[in-house]
């Protein structure tokens, strides 16, 4: 059975605020897996990302509490192996705003481990206070 986005699907809230946030545009994917197979994160992942971008086209929630969107290291691996040009990255970026509007989360400094890179920490803050 296939499953067809129409433009009602694409008016969906959540798509709309990802779509506007990320500035890309849901509805050039066509599911080809370039970003999967280029991803060095999927092994890590619980939807891949295909699927979260299928899984917003569809208007399904599970796009927004995937655990990979954190997992996600905006490498520009998926960007540069699209054929339609999407970066996921913008994508699970938008969706980590989103999520953290929703539940906004303190980080605990005293609980990261003294091997962290500096510079690891300095992009947490950074994503974390400038939203």
């Amino acid at each position: 059975m296939a499953n067809i986005i129409s433009a009602d699907m694409m008016k969906n809230p959540l798509v709309q605020r990802v779509e506007a946030i990320s500035g890309q545009n849901l509805a050039l994917c066509y599911q080809c897996g370039k970003c999967s197979a280029t991803c060095p994160s999927s092994s890590q992942m619980d939807v891949l990302p295909h699927l979260l971008i299928r899984y917003l086209q569809m208007g399904f929630p599970q796009a927004f509490d995937a655990k990979s969107i954190w997992l996600c290291a905006t490498c520009f691996s998926c960007e540069s192996k699209c054929p339609r040009g999407l970066d996921v990255g913008k994508i699970c970026e938008a969706l980590r705003v989103l999520k953290l509007r929703k539940e906004p989360y303190e980080l605990k400094t005293e609980t990261i481990s003294s091997e962290v890179p500096q510079q690891g920490l300095v992009s947490a803050y950074r994503k974390l206070s400038s939203y």
